[in-house]
Order: C-alpha cells, then structure tokens, then sequence
C-alpha cells in the first residue's frame, strides 16, 4: 500500500510539473490565405473549410487543407452590401449586411444565396449573428424605437422575426453594439450575452425567450468607447474587451474578467497595455487561462487569465477564429492569413 501510495504522489508530481511547463506563445508566424482590397470582419469556421464575407457584396469560403478559394459577389437590386456578420448551421451559411437596406442572406437548394430577412427602416444597422444550434439562431443591431435590434430564427434560418421593444430591456440613449469583428456575441448552453456600446451585457438564459441587462465596468464615456468583443469559456468565465478605436493607445477600463456567468465582473490590467482591440479569444484547451487579443494595433497575448499581457505581433487583424491550441485563422483590412502560434 505505502508503494502504491508513493508512485500515486510520484505521477501526481510528474501530471502537474507537466501542466505547469505547458509551453507558453511567445511568437506567432503568419502566412497569407487571401489578399485583396476588401475589408473582412466576419469569418466563420465550418467543417473544412473558413467562410468570409466583406464588403463590396463579397463573400466566399477558404478550403482549410487545399488552401483553394471560391469567392462570389452578392448584389440587392444596384448595391453591393458590407457584410460584417456571418454565421452557419450543420447545412447553411448566413451573411449580414451593415446599415439600411439590413439584408439577411442564406445558402439556398441551388447553391446560392437567398434573402431570408430585409429591414428597410433607415435606422437599421446590424452588428453581428450566431446560432444556439441548427434551428435557433440570433442577430443583434442598434437600437431603435427604445431598445436593441434583437432578430431571431427557429426553424434554422428560413424565417427570423424581430423581438419587440416590450420583450427587452430599454436601450439606453444611442446603445448600440460594434460591427467590428462579428464577436459581441458569446454562447453556452441556451445561455447568450451580448456586449454593447455602453458597456453593457444583454443577456438572455434561456435562448431569446426572455433578457435582462448586466452591468459591466468596460469604460463607455464615448461613443466610441464600450464592449468591441466578448468571449465566454463557458457558462461562468468570460471576458469582455472595449477601447477606443480613434484613440486606441487608452486602456483605462477596457478589459474585464466574469467567474460567474456575467453577474459581476472585475477589471484587468487597467491603464496597462493592450489598448483598444476589436477580437478576444480564450486559446482553445487552456482552461481559460491563456486569452489572444486582435485589433489593428497588433496581436497582444495573455497566460494568466488577463492579468499581464504581452504583445507578440505588431500585424494587424480585425478578428481571428481557433482550430486548436496552436492553429487559427484571421482577417482584416485586405487579407485573411494563417497563424501559427509558438
């Protein structure tokens, strides 16, 4: 017994030196996927492949073993519309346009993309989309007549109708979200939270069938500060990032931590770097502990929860998408690249 007892505590040491010496990134390399003149915040990782949609009505998909691109252009009448918001279910892929016209695309039988969802209304402008599973699905934009845009599907994207003002918190003057990087929106189970521009949480439990608003301390004293991205490991621990895009080097207030589900949150690294970013990730396998942050001040890095943070590429990403620990795949102003991380 006194054998078996001390090769337990021996494999017990081994199990956690090995945990601890986990390697770190320090670097990230990356090689070019897509160059053109197009400005790209919304990707999507699908099985085998990474979707894209931008501006100039152009979206398209990137084969992830072959590296082969198909790309179309999506036109309404005589506009080209920006799309910053795209998601999919197990059979279809979603893209949303910016501003009014606010048009709804989906993969049709035939291959291509029918319009499933129009807002006309010239106060229309939508942020970013993502789904629960393959029926049940939302999209968020700014508000209008007193609150949030909240539009949402059930029956996996074929119809999707707009949540009534008496159905959600009021908006505060102006609340929006960020049509920055497709990522205000976090899920976990039939949990979603949504930041906005006023540094708010909306938050539903219960897939859209009711919402409430959490506070946050991410700073929002202007329209150009409050909640660019939030992520969430699971339905407990998430982190939201904010800044200022016009003055990016502030970092008072722009980063916060949650441990219970968005209730309360505390803030991180305030007035230290990084500023202003417009995607945050938690790396995939690290429990929460490891955190990649993107905008076009570079790719900052954090091991320890979002305490510290380090910079570890000047390059430039709107918005960046993990396959594992170490693979992702990220867009910005003309590009999409590969990121290796080490």
């Amino acid at each position: 017994m006194r054998l078996l007892l001390i090769l337990g505590l021996g494999l017990l040491l081994i199990s956690c030196a090995e945990k601890q010496d986990r390697p770190y990134f320090t670097s990230v390399k990356i090689f070019p996927v897509l160059d053109d003149s197009l400005s790209i915040r919304a990707i999507e990782l699908m099985p085998g492949s990474l979707a894209f949609a931008a501006d100039k009505g152009v979206f398209g998909t990137v084969e992830l073993g072959s590296g082969k691109i198909r790309r179309g252009v999506q036109t309404y009448d005589s506009l080209l519309p920006e799309f910053r918001a795209v998601a999919h279910t197990k059979n279809d892929f979603f893209m949303l346009s910016v501003a009014s016209p606010a048009l709804l695309f989906k993969t049709s039988d035939q291959g291509r993309m029918s319009l499933v969802y129009e807002e006309r209304d010239t106060l229309a402008f939508y942020d970013a989309m993502i789904f629960w599973n393959d029926l049940e699905g939302l999209a968020i934009g700014d508000s209008m007549n007193g609150c949030l845009s909240v539009i949402i599907t059930r029956d996996g994207g074929n119809q999707w109708k707009k949540t009534p003002c008496n159905q959600l918190p009021s908006a505060l003057p102006g609340e929006g979200a960020f049509a920055a990087s497709n990522t205000n929106i976090a899920l976990s189970g039939d949990q979603a939270w949504v930041g906005t521009t006023a540094g708010r949480l909306l938050y539903t439990a219960d897939k859209g069938m009711s919402w409430s608003i959490l506070p946050s301390p991410i700073l929002h004293d202007t329209p150009s500060q409050g909640i660019y991205s939030i992520d969430f490991e699971n339905g407990l621990l998430g982190i939201a990032f904010g800044g200022d895009y016009t003055r990016p080097e502030e970092n008072i207030a722009n980063k916060a931590l949650t441990r219970d589900g968005g209730k309360t949150w505390r803030l991180l690294a305030s007035g230290k770097e990084p500023g202003y970013k417009s995607c945050v990730r938690f790396v995939p396998g690290s429990e929460g502990k490891e955190i990649v942050a993107t905008g076009f001040t570079g790719i900052s890095y954090s091991k320890d929860m979002g305490e510290h943070w380090e910079q570890i590429s000047p390059e430039s990403f709107y918005t960046i998408r993990f396959i594992n620990d170490t693979l992702a795949y990220a867009a910005g102003k003309n590009r999409i690249s590969k990121l290796i991380f080490r």
